[in-house]
């Protein structure tokens, strides 16, 4: 067996967000996660922040929560004010650059629901119907500050699950 030991999955996702009352406010009423609870603030005056967090000395961890989203990993969420701080989300071509998916069971009320809170879309619904995605569709969409998410369905499953012995995680029905 290669890999960790004891493997079991993703716990959490962590991310850095500019305004973590506004990224709650987003997960919590308009994704649907809960906030499950808070730490913060910390610094440190040593090199304990750059040496076991990575970010540059003079960081000032300003708060991180923990959500629950259902079915999948956890979200650990940052608020960090730290010198030379860059404010730009990378592009999903940068080196970096990454999105959140969300599956949902039904694609039209999701998207339909998504446009009524004012989320921006970015263009419209792709629907494969071949190759090893067929039977999947999606939209990716931003959050107020600017991260890339996506919403996903596939409730018949995809093609590539007809000839392989392996098939992709997704979160179980309630």
């Amino acid at each position: 067996m290669t890999g960790l030991p004891g493997l079991r999955g993703v716990e959490h996702i962590g991310f850095t967000v500019p305004d973590i009352e506004e990224a709650t406010r987003f997960f919590v009423d308009i994704i649907g996660c809960q906030h499950v609870y808070s730490l913060g603030p910390f610094q440190s005056d040593d090199d304990w922040l750059p040496v076991h967090l990575h970010v540059p000395p003079g960081t000032v961890m300003r708060e991180l929560r923990f959500f629950r989203c259902k079915n999948g990993p956890n979200f650990e969420i940052f608020e960090y004010t730290s010198p030379g701080q860059r404010q730009t989300l990378p592009l999903n071509s940068d080196v970096g650059g990454h999105h959140l998916a969300f599956y949902v069971d039904d694609f039209e009320a999701a998207l339909s629901y998504l446009r009524v809170h004012g989320v921006r879309l970015m263009g419209h619904p792709t629907c494969r119907t071949t190759g090893p995605s067929g039977g999947q569709t999606w939209i990716y969409f931003l959050t107020p500050w600017g991260m890339q998410m996506e919403l996903v369905s596939f409730p018949h499953g995809k093609l590539y699950e007809n000839t392989s012995d392996i098939t992709l995680w997704h979160p179980p029905a309630d």
